[in-house]
């Protein structure tokens, strides 16, 4: 087949693509004694779980379901959800914020791909502009958005060794935020900043400080910065650190139903100025006609009840809370005596191993891994736009620690195994 350049592109095997691959693979294989440490799906929260059922009954019994359904929402998203979600940030935050300001779309990674396109590439002038990660790593499903070749240039992070009170071997990736003036005052085609908080895959917060300088940054050079707030507050809330939320006219904030427990109803939500949302609105109409309905439909009763951010609160922050809690005294009692790393756990459900000075690379410990029927993420696919060279790339490994005790403790203890 003939594709396009387009479709040559997109149906080329990438590194997300080869991953998710494995993993569906490894799931539909229903194999019991595989261990299944990769992946971003969040846990089964059984409370919340139970409330989405619930709801999904109350659109039955009051027969809104069939509207749901069978009706089509306009291109921005749920009218109602835009509306409630915009009053409870305006009241939780003190934003200046209305429905206008609110697009929905087929889950982030959709959202994605329109900002990051909407934004860089192939300009009309004929010039190519790019994204700038400030901080990397950064998100594997950033990797291959781009239509053209070359979209994305990444600032390699500072590591910040940590004395912690009961000796844990942990660090942290800080923003180099020398090199990323550098690069904005010499390097013209940047036109946006992009980052997670907290980052997937290392669960690294950015400080308000770190925060508040990029926006400086984006707004002396007329550029916007894109958050990546999947994980944080308000929902799912999955922050394990001080940090504040910030939004203006400048920020293009993204969102997500899918860690509060519902992946699969692909609801994306971004916060944004008026131009932007309309823009986003115009793309999903030529694209989707109209982004998915069920998602927005089943937590609006809640954002309008005041009962969504108590819940994830009360329930949602604690349940992940105690599973990063377990994950960090694994990593201490297995990894005591190795040279083993553990990136400072803030925020999502992931562990960040750095295996300093490692003589087997992320990639070889993927692959011997995944005979033992163990499944992680090797690191260096999370290095976008950092030079292969950069041994650090190749030394780590991402763990979602989102499931239970017993596989989790299987999982590392067959990491060390492989490397001790």
């Amino acid at each position: 087949m003939n594709y396009s350049n387009f479709g040559t592109k997109f149906t080329q095997l990438n590194g997300i693509t080869q991953l998710m691959e494995d993993l569906g693979n490894a799931k539909s294989s229903n194999n019991p004694n595989i261990v299944m440490l990769g992946g971003g799906n969040p846990a089964l929260v059984p409370q919340v779980n139970d409330i989405f059922i619930d709801e999904l009954h109350k659109l039955i019994s009051t027969n809104k379901l069939s509207q749901v359904l069978g009706s089509y929402d306009g291109p921005v998203g749920n009218e109602d959800f835009c509306t409630a979600l915009a009053k409870q940030l305006k009241n939780e935050f003190s934003w200046d914020i209305t429905s206008a300001n609110i697009a929905l779309g087929n889950g982030s990674q959709a959202n994605f791909f329109v900002l990051f396109n909407l934004l860089a590439g192939s300009m009309p002038d004929g010039s190519h502009k790019k994204i700038l990660f400030p901080l990397a790593p950064e998100y594997i499903g950033y990797a291959d958005q781009g239509l053209s070749d070359d979209m994305f240039i990444a600032i390699k992070p500072d590591i910040e060794m940590l004395n912690t009170d009961n000796g844990s071997k942990q660090f942290k990736y800080v923003i180099d935020f020398t090199a990323v003036k550098e690069v904005l005052e010499n390097d013209n085609s940047i036109s946006a900043l992009c980052v997670s908080r907290p980052t997937n895959p290392t669960g690294n917060v950015i400080t308000d400080l770190e925060v508040q300088t990029l926006d400086a940054l984006a707004q002396q050079y007329n550029i916007p910065l894109i958050i990546d707030n999947a994980y944080g507050d308000p929902f799912p809330g999955c922050i394990y650190t001080d940090a504040s939320l910030t939004w203006n006219s400048n920020i293009i904030l993204c969102m997500s139903l899918s860690k509060l427990g519902l992946p699969g109803l692909r609801t994306g939500i971004v916060v944004a100025n008026e131009e932007i949302v309309n823009a986003i609105a115009r793309v999903n109409g030529s694209m989707v006609l109209s982004p998915n309905s069920m998602g927005p439909s089943l937590v609006t009763r809640l954002i309008n009840d005041d009962e969504l951010l108590p819940l994830c609160k009360n329930t949602v922050l604690p349940f992940y809370l105690d599973k990063a809690e377990t994950a960090i005294r694994l990593f201490d009692e297995i990894f005591t005596d190795l040279p083993v790393y553990l990136h400072k756990v803030e925020g999502a459900f992931f562990m960040w191993l750095w295996f300093k000075d490692s003589t087997i690379t992320s990639e070889m410990m993927y692959q011997k891994l995944k005979e033992q029927h163990v499944y992680i993420i090797p690191g260096h696919n999370f290095f976008i736009g950092i030079e292969d060279s950069w041994a650090h790339k190749h030394e780590c490994i991402r763990i979602n620690y989102a499931t239970d005790k017993e596989t989790l403790k299987k999982g590392l203890e067959a990491i060390k195994t492989l490397i001790a």
